[in-house]
């Protein structure tokens, strides 16, 4: 039996819900406060001390274990291509981020082995064109098969069991993406800019009353809640979204005078 198969079975009905912030009470100024368990215990834990690591000396497995335990959570990207000659691929990448929305670009990394080259990045070369779907918790075990290092010429979406392209009928939204460039990162990895031509949005994972009926213009937000995207930690472990929280960003024209103040009272000059 595998550790796996030990732990609890998955529980569907926890869903993303809001909550207030740590510490709702926290005022300009204060810093990480004594108000909260979490604070308390992060500064009891500074006795512990620090460990600094020279990656230059470090060996490249390590780095990676470090790297991706500590970068968490990181979103996935569920990449689809097509080679030149139409051979499709699909595969899933955590070295993956928004960059800007004005243009709009998204960055997705591929290590290179030493062996061959990543189908991914090979055919965004020859087509310089790529799509992006976010992976929900619905089929993330699905998703999750078309890591494995198979030859160029097996179709991970066979692997998977999922909707080929076109119609990705059970991806609940995808990104229709460019390439405008794709530099060398250095030896062993390459760092791909694309972007964002179309988005292709589930209206099911639309936020209520975002689009009025027979409107195609409308402001629309993907409801996270509903949507339910996973992300990825360290090792083989993926999360999912359990609660959230807002605060609201700071107005300097709201707040100029108190953080005036704040500065003065610290012997800031003016």
């Amino acid at each position: 039996m595998s550790d796996n198969a030990k732990l609890p079975p998955f529980d569907a009905s926890l869903a993303f819900h809001k909550t207030q912030s740590p510490d709702i009470g926290w005022t300009l100024g204060s810093g990480m406060r004594d108000a909260t368990p979490l604070a308390r215990q992060w500064k009891e834990d500074e006795r512990l001390g620090w460990k600094t690591l020279d990656f230059d000396k470090m060996e490249k497995p390590d780095v990676y274990r470090l790297l991706t335990s500590a970068i968490t959570p990181r979103p996935v990207a569920f990449v689809s291509t097509l080679s030149a000659s139409g051979e499709p691929n699909l595969a899933p990448f955590s070295y993956f981020s928004m960059v800007s929305h004005n243009p709009p670009l998204v960055s997705i990394s591929c290590t290179l082995p030493s062996n061959r080259p990543k189908d991914t990045r090979e055919n965004i070369k020859e087509t310089k064109e790529f799509v992006v779907n976010i992976i929900s918790e619905a089929f993330v075990d699905a998703a999750s098969s078309t890591s494995i290092e198979a030859p160029a010429d097996i179709d991970e979406w066979a692997v998977s069991g999922l909707t080929s392209m076109p119609s990705l009928r059970q991806l609940y939204h995808f990104l229709d993406i460019t390439l405008p460039e794709l530099p060398s990162s250095g030896p062993t990895g390459s760092l791909i800019l694309g972007r964002i031509r179309r988005a292709h949005i589930r209206r099911a994972v639309l936020t209520k009353n975002t689009v009025a009926p027979g409107s195609e213009t409308d402001s629309v937000v993907v409801d996270p809640a509903l949507l339910r995207p996973i992300a990825r930690l360290g090792g083989d472990t993926f999360a999912r979204l359990g609660t959230g929280f807002d605060i609201a960003r700071p107005s300097w024209r709201a707040l100029e005078g108190e953080v005036r103040a704040l500065q003065k009272r610290q012997g800031h000059d003016e």
